[in-house]
């Protein structure tokens, strides 16, 4: 059997990984456009690599997800954070929790875990191909024909789309019969224009309270830190916030009317006794 793992990042390995390990006789390929792979893991975390959080309950830990939460809850289930750190640490590496609930590698380098899936996935025989660029995908009834960019076709048996979010990606799985949903921004931050924050740029803020109100009565909330940037917002409880909201941002052609409670612990009167 042969398998082509289209992507090389932490999805793309671990997929390819978990293909060579569960079957010993198939010839798995992990397929890369670049010269370097799992690139945004390297940058992910400030360089350090947030590789999962400490929450071991499947149905609390799908409540972080603003859209398919449904469909996580059995993944989830089968392959969380507990088994996560497990399979780190039978590759020797060890996890640390940080206090918001993050985990890291117990060396804070996200190398570390660059390493770790590199060397498991040869050590799992799969075959890591770089600069192998896949231009289109057709499927028969018994196979697929992957073309790369340097027009040799080569088919497989078995695929996995690993491509984050690359238009590329979407186009594969529409040519392979999935039906993709309609895309729209997520994570971002917000432009604010308001006098009231000029020149505080760098100013951080550990814990607000953020009240979005998107049209006349979709209204979302986010309590978290916050960044107050050049141009407007930014930091955790925004990013959050966007995440939740990227449907009717969307809709709303990204108008909307924010409200930041800078002290949400008080309440008027113990805030004005405090004083």
């Amino acid at each position: 059997m042969r398998i082509a793992i289209i992507g090389g990042g932490a999805a793309g390995f671990m997929g390819a990984i978990t293909a060579a390990r569960s079957n010993s006789k198939a010839d798995v390929s992990l397929l890369e456009a670049t010269q370097q792979p799992l690139d945004k893991v390297r940058i992910s975390g400030g360089g350090r690599c947030n590789v999962t959080h400490h929450c071991f309950d499947p149905a609390e830990l799908v409540k972080n997800y603003p859209r398919g939460g449904k469909e996580l809850l059995g993944a989830f289930h089968r392959f969380g954070p507990v088994e996560i750190i497990k399979w780190f640490k039978k590759q020797d590496v060890k996890l640390k929790t940080e206090a918001d609930g993050r985990m890291f590698p117990a060396t804070d380098k996200s190398e570390t875990i660059v390493n770790c899936l590199i060397s498991t996935a040869k050590n799992s025989g799969v075959k890591i191909q770089l600069g192998c660029r896949v231009k289109g995908i057709a499927k028969s009834k018994s196979q697929f024909e992957i073309e790369l960019s340097g027009g040799q076709k080569e088919h497989y048996d078995s695929i996995l789309i690993a491509t984050g979010n690359s238009p590329e990606g979407y186009r594969f799985a529409e040519s392979t019969g999935h039906t993709v949903s309609p895309r729209v921004p997520s994570l971002f931050t917000f432009k604010v224009e308001d006098q009231r924050i000029d020149g505080l740029s760098g100013v951080s803020f550990e814990n607000v309270k953020l009240t979005l109100l998107v049209g006349d009565d979709i209204e979302l909330k986010q309590t978290g830190p916050m960044l107050i940037t050049h141009w407007g917002l930014s930091g955790p409880a925004v990013l959050k916030l966007s995440a939740w909201g990227a449907g009717p941002l969307h809709e709303y052609k990204y108008h909307a009317r924010l409200t930041v409670n800078f002290l949400p612990d008080f309440n008027a009167e113990h805030l004005t006794e405090t004083i």
